[in-house]
């Protein structure tokens, strides 16, 4: 088994879930005007405390896996997230909430089911593992997050500052995908198994629909 295979595999068998993500209503209320301000704002809290907690196990990572790729991936995503993190403060006040209000909003279920199972991997999961769950979940996300700011712009007069956070990841980093195929080789060589990392990326990617669906 390779990570080319591998990859190929898991996108194909979570076709299914991609495409609910990618058609998620939510995004067509938001195209539409019609979701309601609360849960702009909404959107805003969910990711405070998932970017923050990502970062986190990443960096968690990173101190697990040293050597080799891996070390180097994983302290590129922690750093990833940190820019994210410092981006999604315009939004989050376009929105109406300062930092004093993201620390006081109370977090959903099932948003944050995502990010509670980023935080099992980086504690529990192997380097294939994690690397392979955020190939099979970056084109979604990139491309929800490409729809959400451009309707936030078109349709909510949100400025560009504003929705720099949704543009951050609406396009992947320049060679993640070699990066992270890299990864999982390294991470085969040493024995961790195809199996468990197909495990991983179709639960991390059902707990992404779960994110749009609480959202909603």
């Amino acid at each position: 088994m390779t990570a080319a295979n591998l990859i190929a595999e898991a996108r194909s068998d979570l076709a299914t879930v991609e495409q609910a993500i990618r058609a998620h209503p939510f995004l067509d209320e938001l195209g539409e005007r019609r979701a309601e301000r609360d849960q702009l704002a909404a959107l805003a809290g969910e990711q405070w405390t998932i970017i923050a907690s990502d970062r986190r196990a990443f960096g968690f990572l990173a101190s697990r896996f040293p050597r080799g790729l891996a070390g180097d991936f994983f302290l590129s995503m922690a750093q990833g997230e940190g820019e994210a993190l410092s981006l999604l403060r315009s939004y989050a006040a376009w929105a109406g909430l300062d930092e004093a209000a993201l620390g006081r909003y109370e977090p959903r279920p099932g948003c944050q089911a995502y990010t509670a199972f980023v935080s099992w991997l980086a504690l529990n999961g192997g380097r294939a593992d994690v690397a392979l769950a955020f190939v099979a979940n970056l084109a979604a996300w990139g491309e929800n997050c490409g729809r959400v700011g451009r309707a936030l712009r078109e349709a909510y007069g949100a400025g560009e500052e504003d929705t720099a956070f949704f543009d951050f990841f609406a396009t992947p980093p320049k060679g993640f995908e070699q990066q992270a195929s890299a990864v999982i080789d390294e991470g085969l060589a040493a024995g961790e198994s195809p199996l468990r990392a197909k495990r991983a990326a179709r639960l991390l990617q059902a707990y992404e629909l779960m994110f749009w669906d609480a959202l909603a």
